[in-house]
């Protein structure tokens, strides 16, 4: 069947979008989604404003935070039909040596909406039935929340929910959590559902501010802080509290070079860095220290398909706060509310909505 659609496509580092009609008829094992909302992730302003390289060649639709409704299904997918759904960030084949083997964010033949095929900054995409995450809509509106909400669901809460759980996370730890807004801010939430007693740190005091009302024990601001005078707060901090002075758990999430030098000085003996955000800069450590303190770091990339139920519980169950933290916009307006996230004059996420 056709299915007569709109897209907005980046054609160039800074460009204005423009939008484009296409077909989103599904092919066999695949399904048409109608798009009820798609987050602007720090990672579409990547490639966006800073040239990093997308898989596709451009033109292309970006956006990967996805939710919406089957109307339409290929052979062999036609049980998503009339469906509620998230898509996956991150698609992988489920096929090959890596993904039998547990490795399935590694997988070299996934498939990544906004970066290997087109994404869902559109009325409707076409993606591999294989992964998605069904939501009921009966209990998204008994928690108060929307199908476009959850849509964030697909990277800015998942993604935290993988490296918390990589990381060993558990009752009694103390987390340490740099960049507090987007995925940061879910990072702290979500190593507080884990157990942990969270510190969270950023150079922006209203983000801070929300935080604290939402998981967060401790908020610093690293303005205020060199690295030493930050470690040894989040230290007295750790034994004013009855915490390890060992087996820290950072995480990254800033995607920015402060940030990761941040995290980098906050190594104890026995800790762990999971690095969830991206920046292009690069940084300059002395590797030595995870020899001196054997300690650990973690990259991140994503959470497989099969781990998206438990963290959507998680919101469902109301341990995660979801809707004071985003906020829709009509897709229509794509390239104001790509600048106004990218001069940080929005501090929530933004969730673009087809009319």
């Amino acid at each position: 069947m056709s299915i007569a659609a709109r897209r907005w496509l980046m054609t160039a580092v800074g460009a204005p979008l423009s939008v484009a009609d296409f077909d989103a008829a599904p092919g066999p094992g695949e399904v048409a989604v109608a798009v009820a909302g798609c987050g602007v992730c720090h990672t579409d302003l990547g490639y966006y404003y800073d040239g990093v390289r997308t898989n596709h060649p451009l033109p292309l639709a970006l956006g990967h935070e996805i939710s919406g409704r089957v109307v339409a299904a290929g052979a062999g997918a036609e049980s998503w039909l009339g469906r509620s759904v998230i898509v996956p960030a991150v698609l992988p084949c489920g096929e090959c040596d890596l993904c039998q083997r547990g490795l399935a964010p590694i997988c070299r033949a996934q498939k990544m909406p906004g970066n290997d095929i087109h994404g869902g900054f559109a009325t409707h995409i076409v993606v591999p039935a294989r992964g998605l995450c069904p939501v009921d809509e009966g209990k998204l509106a008994a928690a108060g929340l929307t199908l476009a909400e959850v849509s964030i669901v697909a990277d800015a809460l998942t993604t935290p929910y993988q490296a918390v759980r990589r990381a060993g996370v558990a009752p009694g730890s103390l987390a340490v959590v740099i960049g507090v807004g987007g995925v940061g801010g879910y990072c702290v939430q979500m190593a507080q559902a884990f157990g942990a007693t969270v510190v969270a740190v950023d150079v922006d005091a209203d983000k801070l501010a929300a935080i604290a009302q939402a998981g967060a024990a401790l908020t610093l601001d690293a303005r205020a802080h060199d690295a030493k005078a930050l470690k040894a707060a989040v230290a007295a901090f750790a034994k004013a509290r009855g915490l390890k002075s060992t087996e820290w758990f950072v995480f990254e999430c800033s995607g920015t070079a402060a940030g990761q030098l941040t995290a980098w000085s906050l190594l104890v003996h026995g800790a762990t860095l999971s690095v969830v955000g991206f920046t292009m800069d690069k940084v300059e450590v002395r590797l030595s220290n995870l020899m001196a303190f054997d300690a650990r770091a973690l990259g991140n990339w994503g959470c497989p398909p099969d781990q998206y139920p438990a963290a959507l519980d998680l919101v469902l169950a109301g341990k995660i706060k979801l809707a004071p933290f985003v906020e829709t916009h009509p897709l229509a307006d794509i390239n104001r509310v790509f600048a106004a996230v990218h001069h940080r004059e929005i501090k929530k996420r933004a969730v673009l909505v087809p009319a």
